[in-house]
């Protein structure tokens, strides 16, 4: 069975020292390498679609957190507040929301910016107890993709179906395949916020939203503060997890005192749509690992071209890798040079780190300025002037196919 923290131990992606702490994973250059041209995906995936994205800290004052509900809600799930003074106590946040807020509510809104869709790649925290803790599946440190989009009540249908398919597109690009849509509602026995008819309606509109998407509903799910969309994604094993999520909130709103301008002059209250994509970047890449098996598709693998010197004591063979590694380098790929060891096992080592594309060149190549490419499933290109190979490389990536080849 693929294990993702086996993987991210052999491929260096990740590690976990008891001197951090557990849950507190420390992302590796390779690991590292990887989340980062997913995180710039997302980030641009999203501005393209309209959102503004901020910085937020990742603590704020007790009473923030008070006021947004969590530390009546949630707080088994935070870490205990920290006290500056008797009237000075903050709070690692478990959410992101409440500061999206108050990004909100930083000057008077109008309908006519509505929506409004505030993005952050943030941090939050939860106390999470170590029995439950493992790899990245499991961490006390979230890095979260997140967004807020506050929008007019007629406004939030066709803005949750935006998000739908904008959280399809980023799937497909990474290699996800869901396994599935919930719909998380209210149960017996739980405490939530807002009134019945904020619920009612909140539900209505999601039902509405997945018409036509084949749906599991799952009451006692739900966030504290209102229903929510869960789209779920298997490991190996068939075990479900939610990955992408998609929420509505009326409360927040209300107990920020958010509000806008209507055409008529009325000040009324927006809907706040909270919305993952990828959910955080710890349980994505946990999945993904497991996924591909360590085989990133080449526009996120850490290294997505190895060059190997038949010869590297070869003076003429060593100018011409570095030549060739820096021209990747240049056209935005990540490449490195290989010149320890024999060329069987160079390319061994490249095999078992899963490098998409191997640029081999010997005496013959450097003289001609061609280069071998070997691909990572086995198949093996005629040597082509090495300006070629990697326009074939960048024409790969450029389109974040899953596929080795155009």
């Amino acid at each position: 069975m693929t294990d993702h923290r086996r993987l991210g131990r052999e491929l260096e992606l990740f590690v976990s020292d008891p001197l951090a702490g557990a849950g507190l994973p420390i992302w590796l250059p390779a690991g590292a390498a990887a989340r980062h041209a997913v995180e710039a995906y997302v980030h641009e995936l999203e501005r393209r679609a309209g959102y503004q994205h901020v910085y937020s800290p990742p603590l704020g004052k007790r009473e923030l957190f008070e006021l947004s509900g969590h530390l009546g809600y949630f707080a088994d799930d935070m870490f205990p507040p920290m006290r500056l003074s008797p009237d000075d106590e903050f709070v690692l946040r478990p959410a992101l929301c409440p500061h999206h807020a108050l990004v909100f509510r930083a000057r008077g809104r109008s309908y006519r910016e509505l929506p409004l869709r505030v993005g952050e790649l943030g941090g939050m925290y939860r106390a999470e107890r170590s029995g439950v803790l493992g790899g990245l599946s499991r961490v006390r440190a979230i890095s979260l993709n997140d967004a807020h989009n506050f929008c007019a009540l007629d406004q939030v249908g066709e803005e949750v179906a935006a998000i739908l398919a904008l959280i399809r597109e980023a799937h497909a690009a990474l290699g996800v395949r869901p396994a599935g849509f919930r719909l998380s509602l209210r149960g017996p026995g739980q405490r939530y916020v807002g009134t019945d008819e904020q619920w009612r309606r909140a539900e209505d509109l999601l039902r509405e939203a997945l018409n036509g998407v084949d749906v599991v509903e799952a009451p006692g799910d739900a966030a504290f503060y209102g229903p929510k969309i869960d789209i779920q994604v298997a490991d190996p094993t068939g075990r479900e997890s939610s990955l992408a999520t998609v929420q509505l909130d009326f409360d927040k709103p209300e107990k920020f005192d958010l509000s806008y301008t209507g055409s008529d002059g009325v000040r009324r209250r927006p809907v706040m749509v909270h919305r993952s994509l990828v959910g955080s970047m710890e349980r994505l890449f946990a999945h993904l690992i497991e996924a591909h098996d360590g085989a990133f598709p080449p526009w996120y693998a850490p290294v997505q071209v190895t060059v190997l010197p038949v010869d590297p004591d070869d003076p003429g063979q060593a100018a011409a890798a570095d030549r060739l590694a820096r021209d990747a380098i240049a056209l935005g790929l990540r490449a490195e040079v290989d010149g320890g060891g024999s060329l069987g096992s160079r390319i061994r080592d490249t095999a078992r780190r899963r490098v998409p594309y191997v640029a081999v060149l010997g005496a013959r190549e450097a003289a001609d300025g061609a280069v071998a490419l070997r691909l990572r499933d086995g198949r093996r290109l005629d040597p082509r002037p090495a300006a070629d190979a990697l326009a074939l490389v960048a024409s790969v990536v450029a389109t974040r196919s899953a596929a080795l080849l155009p």
